[in-house]
């Protein structure tokens, strides 16, 4: 099929930053893009040939979406699964399928699936609501501390929390739920896999993730981790196994932990573009948004390995300031060299939403960590207005 300048349409369900981030590429190689989203100020409006304003869970809004183009994909996982499935019946090519969707979305049965198929993970166990919860910890069958998250709609730190105490329960969402195991760790990792319909694989390098104590969302990505290779090799095989079992197509991001004795567990996955991969846009001969359409047009992949050690900074709402966003001292770093800031066109701010990223590009790991760490220091995500 001839994707460039042609009258084929690649749909992509959620117009986020992922999304805008991907149409990058699609505009680099000239690929005609539809975006469906329930916002107006959606980041991805300024960059598609047509957008669509509509719920993402509705059936009839994402299958007429679907009818409209030749290829589907998503940048967020909260879409409507029958729509995708009836979609793929009648012969619109969906990537990632909505099989592997199905086993991904719902954080219960993506843990079983893990369980089901040997692949180490944490100690888990699921429940249908916070008062089961609250039951089994009052007859000590689950033990103190573990970690609370819901099985659906949970985002960047959202529906996650450490469990301490019996009153940490309180007032969290009475949904569907798992609590698992605390893992005593000394890095969180992550792999990103890249496959085509064709089984064509690569893995992009290891990277290490550090994590913001309070929003529970990275602050930072490092490529590459800073662990031995034969821990790294560890995490990429295992991602293999991962990717190879789900069967995805387009990108999967495998998050890891690394316990004390080296062993590796997987945290969870995601199917699509993922924060853990945003350095690759300066630091890798392919970026992930470059390969997950490569990916799931069936071209050959991309070069998956980095020019350049990277860092990754999150460039998150800061507490205490909600409304019209202000970037505050973003042209300093404008000066510094290997550093480039990614905006990601949201126009109201609030505390730990996701606004942006900045990555740092340096011969010398140590050095762009310590850039990082001044980037940190120096831009603030704040709004006109304070809400003290």
């Amino acid at each position: 099929m001839n994707y460039f300048s042609s009258d084929f349409k690649l749909g992509i369900l959620g117009g986020g930053q992922l999304g805008k981030m991907l149409l990058f590429d699609t505009r680099k190689f000239d690929i005609q893009t539809y975006v469906l989203d329930p916002s107006d100020e959606a980041p991805c409006k300024i960059a598609c040939n047509q957008f669509f304003k509509g719920d993402l869970m509705d059936f009839e809004t994402v299958y007429n979406f679907g009818k409209k183009v030749d290829v589907l994909t998503f940048e967020i996982e909260l879409v409507n699964l029958e729509a995708l499935e009836k979609l793929e019946n009648e012969g619109i090519k969906v990537y990632p399928s909505p099989k592997t969707l199905k086993l991904i979305q719902n954080k219960g049965i993506q843990k079983d699936f893990y369980a089901h198929h040997a692949i180490p993970t944490a100690n888990y166990k699921r429940f249908e609501n916070i008062k089961s919860v609250i039951f089994d910890v009052l007859e000590s069958k689950l033990k103190l501390p573990f970690v609370w998250k819901c099985t659906e709609f949970g985002y960047d730190g959202n529906g996650v929390k450490v469990i301490r105490q019996l009153s940490d329960l309180e007032n969290l969402a009475n949904v569907e739920c798992i609590a698992e195991e605390m893992v005593p760790f000394k890095n969180e990792l992550a792999v990103i896999v890249c496959r085509n319909p064709s089984g064509e694989i690569k893995t992009y390098p290891v990277v290490e993730m550090e994590f913001h104590p309070e929003a529970n969302q990275v602050e930072y990505v490092i490529c590459p981790a800073r662990i031995d290779d034969t821990v790294a090799e560890k995490a990429r095989a295992i991602a293999l196994t991962v990717s190879e079992k789900f069967n995805h197509v387009g990108l999967l991001a495998v998050e890891m932990f690394q316990t004390e004795d080296d062993e590796i567990l997987v945290n969870e996955v995601a199917p699509r573009p993922h924060n853990s991969g945003h350095y690759s846009i300066e630091a890798s001969y392919t970026s992930q948004f470059e390969n997950h359409l490569r990916a799931i047009l069936n071209l050959p992949l991309g070069n998956t390995d980095s020019k350049v050690a990277g860092i990754m900074v999150n460039l998150s709402g800061e507490e205490g300031f909600s409304g019209d966003v202000v970037y505050e001292n973003i042209q300093k770093i404008l000066g510094w060299n290997g550093v480039t800031p990614h905006i990601y066109g949201k126009k109201q701010t609030r505390p730990f939403r996701k606004m942006g990223h900045v990555t740092i590009v340096n011969d010398d790991i140590k050095e762009a960590r310590r850039i990082a760490e001044d980037v940190k220091n120096t831009i603030r995500v704040i709004s006109t207005k304070s809400n003290n």
